[in-house]
């Protein structure tokens, strides 16, 4: 099926590991040309040897100014992908200032910010385009120790409504995946004892988390000419988590 992403230009944050470099790699033999963000070097170095041709940018996005200095020079951008977030656990009477400002600063900050940066060169260029920010179920669940991550995920699916109802009329269409505990290296990390896991597996019908790919699949759909009628939706890929 072809997705209409060829000779497109897309920019993806968080594109150093896990589901950010997987997209890259997607959009890359999709076609696409690909400006990779991350906060680190060697994560974009390697990404490059196995990728090449894609355009790398170091900058930390929790950095306003730095994001600013590195992204306002761009070029044209006609996909987005908001990848980039941070994980900070911690009980609710524990939860510190620093992981707060930490946790919003990139999970939902930066997502406007770099959503502006590239809305705006769009709209100048009067062509449409495509944003899909990578939120969680978490947005819409109450799990344990996950107050700070738990506010910032809830907080970009709102985010993700607004963009899709104020850009619009620019013919940006804006939509969120929202997954479920993903296989990556640090998801398996995260996730590997079994007592912990089956908690979280017993509340989702499939009995499986979600793999790279189907993630990776639901984004490639949203930033498509297959969806062309789709904007300010909440995809969840969660093995029907939130259905429960």
């Amino acid at each position: 099926m072809d997705l209409g992403l060829a000779g497109r230009r897309a920019l993806v944050t968080g594109a150093g590991k896990g589901i950010g470099r997987s997209i890259v790699l997607a959009l890359r033999a999709a076609g696409a040309r690909v400006v990779a963000v991350s906060r680190t070097q060697a994560d974009l170095d390697s990404l490059v040897s196995e990728c090449p041709g894609v355009e790398p940018v170091c900058v930390d996005l929790a950095d306003w100014e730095a994001t600013e200095q590195a992204l306002s020079s761009v070029g044209p951008v006609d996909l987005l992908v908001n990848n980039a977030a941070v994980a900070l656990l911690q009980p609710f009477l524990e939860v510190t200032k620093e992981a707060c400002d930490t946790s919003f600063n990139v999970n939902l900050r930066a997502v406007i910010q770099v959503s502006q940066i590239v809305a705006r060169g769009m709209i100048a260029r009067g062509v449409p385009g495509v944003i899909v920010n990578v939120s969680s179920q978490a947005s819409q669940r109450a799990l344990t120790n996950h107050s700070v991550y738990c506010s910032t995920k809830g907080a970009l699916d709102m985010l993700t409504k607004m963009m899709a109802l104020e850009l619009g009329p620019h013919k940006i269409r804006v939509n969120a995946v929202n997954p479920t505990v993903v296989m990556t290296p640090m998801g398996r990390t995260n996730w590997s004892d079994p007592h912990k896991a089956k908690v979280m597996l017993d509340r989702i019908p499939l009995g499986k988390f979600a793999e790279v790919e189907n993630v990776v699949d639901a984004i490639l759909f949203l930033l498509s000419s297959r969806s062309g009628m789709t904007t300010g939706c909440m995809l969840p890929v969660d093995g029907g988590f939130l259905a429960t």
